[in-house]
């Protein structure tokens, strides 16, 4: 039942990582949702703005002026949520590939192996809450920022929902935060 629970433990772990990483490097956090002519479709991210020209499909991306730069606080903030929980997902993927039962590495101390197998639980558990508090900062303000202007009674012709990266942020810190249960509390 233990070395099951391992392997579905990583697989989770591994998808989830993936999704984390996809959602950091990818540009389509806000997608706007109002654009009724259906001329283009923009996409913001952490990154980048892209503009695809629906009518024949060429898309342009401008880069923000610089990493360094003054950026709204939902960037910023995100983009160190983002790469602190990608970095920890990664060390405790490393980590719990090495306290696998089916990996021969420490095979002859088991409670070693076992340790690692908690000890990346509680990393991946870590990068699951900040990748999920980035992902719902980012959306939370997206929400607030459009309600704000409906509010307001302020219509600029197109208005932002969540885009797909900001949904496989929230999958991959779910999935993370699966396997890391799978990990602390269940192996025992």
């Amino acid at each position: 039942m233990s070395a099951a629970l391992q392997v579905t433990a990583f697989g989770l772990a591994l998808l989830s990582t993936l999704f984390l990483l996809l959602a950091t490097c990818t540009d389509c956090w806000m997608v706007n949702a109002d654009d009724s002519l259906e001329v283009s479709h923009k996409c913001r991210g952490l990154w980048r703005e892209c503009v695809t020209n629906m009518q024949d499909g060429v898309r342009t991306c401008d880069q923000y002026d610089s990493i360094l730069a003054d950026h709204p606080v939902k960037i910023v903030v995100t983009r160190t949520l983002m790469i602190t929980a990608d970095l920890l997902a990664g060390l405790a993927l490393a980590t719990l590939v090495l306290g696998l039962d089916c990996i021969t590495f420490f095979k002859e101390d088991p409670c070693a192996k076992l340790k690692m197998c908690y000890g990346a639980g509680v990393v991946l558990g870590a990068g699951s809450i900040l990748g999920l508090t980035g992902s719902v900062w980012y959306a939370v303000d997206v929400y607030v920022e459009r309600a704000m202007l409906v509010s307001h009674n302020i219509f600029l012709g197109v208005h932002y929902d969540f885009g797909w990266s900001c949904w496989l942020g929230m999958a991959g810190s779910t999935g993370c935060f699966v396997a890391s249960v799978l990990l602390t509390c269940c192996l025992y």
